[in-house]
């Protein structure tokens, strides 16, 4: 398993599950700040269109680019599905935000070889590493 360092320097898009347009929301400003620095962020919310001006997918099947990293600000008991579509989209780590844990998610990432993190907020260990 990478560590937190080498999954955010070896990831260059993001798919973020759960990304909400509105800018009150934790999603939207943490996809925001990873946009600045530098990732390819796509959104995942089936009540999207469109958010950060990137096209929104109802469903990580639908991305049509390669996603390294699965970012989720979902209910933990919704992560498993998503555990599952990130398998099979073949993205290569799972991060589940602070305040979301999940041992089944966890057991279905770790178990098709992502690298899992949970609990933790993308954007707070971005800026404690200094990348």
């Amino acid at each position: 398993m990478r560590t937190i360092e080498q999954i955010l320097r070896e990831s260059k898009t993001i798919a973020v599950v759960g990304l909400s347009s509105d800018p009150m929301r934790p999603s939207y400003g943490i996809a925001r700040a990873l946009q600045s620095y530098g990732y390819k962020i796509v959104p995942v919310n089936p009540k999207e269109s469109e958010v950060l001006g990137e096209k929104a997918y109802a469903s990580l099947a639908e991305i049509p680019i390669p996603v390294d990293l699965v970012n989720v600000f979902r209910r933990p008991e919704q992560t498993p599905t998503v555990a599952r579509e990130a398998v099979a989209i073949g993205a290569s780590a799972l991060w589940l935000q602070s305040g979301i844990e999940n041992e089944e998610a966890e057991a279905i990432a770790v178990a098709a070889g992502l690298d899992y993190v949970s609990d933790l907020c993308i954007m707070v260990e971005h800026r404690k590493l200094g990348l």
